[in-house]
């Protein structure tokens, strides 16, 4: 789930969000260009194979910020990009507005492509952190992601759902490590992928 140049599709009685989300970044927010480190005293991981983190992924839990308030339904959609870089497409259904709401940002590698710690952008030349800190290394079906600092958390997996044993381990390590984990959103999956279609469609 340890923040993500792009398009942007919005409603337009929906713009003041709108802006709001480009400015501080849906999914890894930040207005400015240094926030890409990791917090003290964690570790992204290491033997990252980003080509087996490339796909979908749910988001099942989140700290709450202004940028993704009122959404359910998070997922992002990682593809790679003909010059190395990442496409970062993130949508998310707006409970109060009953609209869906999607923008891609582009990602890069911090160091190199085996560790888990990238730089994100949707917005100019503003990046933000995302940092990788936990993984499923066997199967890749879940993963835990920060930005620079630790009000940023979220928990994420292949699936609209997490197995509860396994979540809870991730909510106890999140916690060792210094997030206060009791801040937790844990994010609906409950609207069907083809709904999105069907929702832009008309």
């Amino acid at each position: 789930m340890n923040r993500s140049n792009r398009s942007v599709n919005f409603d337009t009685g929906d713009q003041q969000m709108g802006r709001a989300i480009l400015v501080s970044i849906f999914w890894l927010a930040t207005t400015v260009t240094g926030c890409t480190g990791i917090p003290e005293g964690l570790e992204p991981v290491n033997d990252f194979a980003p080509d087996r983190y490339m796909g979908k992924w749910y988001e099942i839990a989140r700290l709450d910020h202004s940028f993704e308030r009122n959404l359910n339904n998070v997922s992002a959609t990682y593809t790679r990009k003909a010059n190395g870089d990442i496409r970062v497409k993130n949508r998310g259904f707006n409970t109060k507005t009953s609209a869906w709401k999607e923008i891609e940002g582009n990602a890069r590698f911090l160091v190199n492509e085996t560790v888990g710690s990238l730089k994100v952008s949707f917005f100019g030349p503003f990046y933000g952190g995302y940092h990788i800190i936990a993984l499923d290394r066997q199967n890749y079906r879940y993963a835990m992601v920060t930005g620079p600092n630790r009000s940023y958390l979220w928990i994420l997996a292949r699936h609209e759902t997490l197995e509860e044993s396994i979540y809870a381990e991730l909510i106890s390590q999140a916690s060792a490590w210094g997030f206060d984990t009791t801040q937790l959103i844990r994010v609906e999956q409950n609207l069907p992928d083809d709904c999105y279609s069907k929702n832009k469609r008309g």
